[in-house]
């Protein structure tokens, strides 16, 4: 065994992040359990959201070092859901970062995590602590932290949580609230409340086009590698889909039995047994998606269409898997890990055939994107250009409120103003 420190880091290097750490698991697990249920599906996010910074070390750096104060706070000392914090618990963290407990007080900067040469196993440094203080002349002095620097705080955490919005897990950010009001309020508030969601991640109608195209490009091309790649960009998009409703993962593994045909209406639909927070739905499936379906199936080699209860795997490898528990095994389901990586591969060539055609900003605007926009882009689209009604897009996309899927709602300012532009004053003149 090893000796931990009194607050453990959650997240490790950039390099390390995503192949998991297994005290950080258990650390989790046990929090989990006894502390706050949805602690370890927060922390899925808060990885997710960092490795949208993997193109900024230092971003990185200073994002993973607040995520792990702030998340080692509402678990281990407030006891709470990062969901349930509201604008007044949340000044309660300020409160703990302004006065911190001495134990968890370093005056060097040293690594979270260092390599265990016995068990060749990366583990948390028994000397990293959340806070630094410095000191003078060799002698420590009284922790200090300024206004600015817990402004700064706040800003991550608005970040974190507008990322956390975006992915539906949460309606609210309280550090946004914190920094519209009091001392740490910043920067003009010009943007009414309740109009422009524009923060919400999705492609555009023309960048989107560019993702298809590219995804049937490398179909096209290549299909031994990448017939698998059009089809999981389909159905993400054309369901719905967050990631992890088509991705292996403990107790659950996608198969194809999941297309349902409905016996009265002869509508196909695609089942999502287990989803965020435990729910299930049904989502409508069009005749496109049905016709990329027939197609993917008829490259597997299958039938035309699935049968009732078909346990064929919805994306399986090319290759036999390398490590873990799945070694060896050929005929078995794709993790989140590596339905991300394709994801990434259609973006990325999407975004070089639109820096080609001139549109460079979208090309730069793609490659900050996410494979949960493909989910908002599909929202949006239906909403906007299919036109389908807000109450059946709710349902397939399995909102709580409506008034999250009207969030979807195309309400830019410019097309406010274009929509404005020719209204007469008098309608009878």
């Amino acid at each position: 065994m090893f000796e931990l420190p009194p607050a453990i880091p959650l997240f490790d290097s950039l390099q390390y992040l995503e192949d998991g750490n297994s005290t950080v698991n258990q650390h989790l697990a046990s929090i989990t359990i006894n502390q706050v249920p949805d602690a370890g599906y927060v922390y899925e996010f808060a990885v997710e959201w960092l490795l949208e910074q993997r193109f900024s070390e230092n971003n990185y750096k200073t994002y993973r070092s607040e995520l792990t104060t702030f998340l080692h706070w509402a678990y281990c000392v407030e006891q709470i859901s990062v969901g349930d914090i509201t604008r007044r618990v949340l000044s309660r963290y300020l409160d703990y970062c302004a006065n911190p407990p001495t134990p968890l007080i370093a005056y060097r900067n040293v690594a979270q995590f260092i390599t265990h040469k016995q068990l060749e196993e990366r583990i948390p440094n028994v000397l990293w602590r959340p806070f630094l203080g410095k000191k003078r002349d060799g002698v420590e002095q009284a922790y200090q932290i300024s206004d600015k620097a817990l402004k700064t705080k706040l800003a991550i955490l608005s970040s974190f949580f507008s990322y956390l919005i975006n992915e539906e897990y949460t309606e609210r950010n309280p550090a946004m609230m914190l920094m519209k009001s009091g001392r740490f309020k910043a920067g003009s508030q010009h943007t009414v409340s309740g109009e422009d969601y524009e923060d919400i991640k999705a492609f555009s109608d023309l960048q989107w086009s560019y993702v298809m195209a590219a995804a049937q490009q490398l179909a096209n091309d290549e299909p031994s590698e990448n017939e698998r790649i059009l089809f999981l960009v389909s159905l993400m998009y054309g369901c719905y889909l967050r990631i992890s409703e088509v991705a292996a993962r403990p107790g659950f593994s996608p198969i194809m039995g999941q297309f349902k045909r409905d016996a009265k209406t002869s509508v196909w639909g695609f089942y999502i047994p287990r989803s965020k927070g435990g729910k299930k739905r049904s989502v409508a499936v069009s005749k496109e998606l049905l016709s990329a379906l027939q197609r993917y199936r008829k490259y597997l080699g299958l039938t035309p269409l699935p049968t009732p209860n078909e346990n064929t795997p919805l994306f399986i490898r090319h290759r036999a898997a390398g490590r873990g528990r799945d070694t060896g095994l050929l005929n078995a389901n794709l993790g989140i890990r590596q339905l991300r990586e394709q994801i990434y591969i259609v973006i990325e060539q999407a975004a070089q055939h639109a820096e080609t055609d001139g549109f460079d900003q979208d090309a730069n605007e793609m490659r900050q994107l996410t494979p949960h926009s493909i989910r908002h882009t599909g929202i949006s689209h239906d909403i906007n250009l299919v036109g389908r009604p807000l109450s059946h897009v709710q349902a397939d996309a399995g909102h709580d409120s409506i008034d999250t899927t009207s969030q979807y709602l195309h309400t830019s300012r410019v097309e406010r103003h274009q929509s404005a532009e020719n209204k007469p004053l008098d309608h009878l003149s």
